[in-house]
């Protein structure tokens, strides 16, 4: 497996691609493709959020779990999908969300694409799952690769903007250097907790306060 990654990740990132515990999750992935299993996202997508949002256009980071496990819907960029598949409940409670923050209407497809170009990093902490079992890949390295993202995103970057959805991004709060950056902290979006603190959160108008007032261009949200 070739690791494919956009040129200014891939210079950030060179220690953590050349550790033993690297080398283990490309094994890991060899040999569950080779035993017939169905992984998502599909390889040339697994590192696409770096793809779509180079390390110097950073702006924001948008904290997933997991990838979704779902024929079709993973495409490498948290809470998205790609065009024509059906919206997933969360990414549907995002959409409610910004038309409640910003009056956008809710898009006809789920793919954030739009947002991953202007420097939103739609970053999940596994970056892999097998078909139909969530988590399935949580124990295998992903982890500790993203958390060192985080780090190095946090030590190399100043002013950018991290939404922390639930409790799991939120234990992601340490790895941040909160002198330099902002944190904005919300309940999941998911059906189960969107109504316990994400709905009403405002993070999308608030991430574009934070980033105008350090003279950045806001993100335009709208897709």
């Amino acid at each position: 497996m070739n690791v494919r990654i956009e040129e200014s990740w891939k210079e950030v990132l060179r220690e953590e691609f050349e550790k033993v515990y690297f080398q283990h999750i490309i094994t890991f992935l060899k040999a569950e493709k080779a035993s017939g299993k169905i992984i998502y996202p599909p390889g040339p997508l697994i590192f696409n959020a770096f793809e779509k949002t180079p390390f110097a256009n950073l702006k924001v980071v948008i904290l997933g779990q997991d990838p979704y496990h779902n024929r079709g819907q993973a495409h490498g960029l948290s809470f998205s999908v790609p065009e024509g598949v059906p919206k997933p409940p969360s990414l549907l409670n995002i959409f409610k969300e910004l038309k409640n923050d910003l009056g956008l209407e809710i898009p006809g497809n789920g793919n954030l694409e739009k947002w991953a170009s202007q420097g939103v990093l739609l970053l999940n902490a596994s970056l892999t799952v097998r078909q139909n079992e969530p988590g399935s890949h949580s124990q295998i390295g992903w982890l500790r690769f993203t958390d060192s993202v985080i780090r190095k995103i946090s030590e190399q970057k100043e002013g950018i903007v991290f939404l922390l959805w639930g409790k799991f991004a939120q234990e992601k709060q340490s790895l941040i250097d909160e002198t330099k950056h902002y944190v904005l902290k919300a309940a999941h979006p998911s059906p189960f907790s969107a109504d316990k603190g994400f709905f009403g959160c405002k993070h999308f108008s608030k991430t574009n306060e934070l980033l105008m007032k350090q003279n950045k261009a806001p993100i335009d949200w709208k897709l």
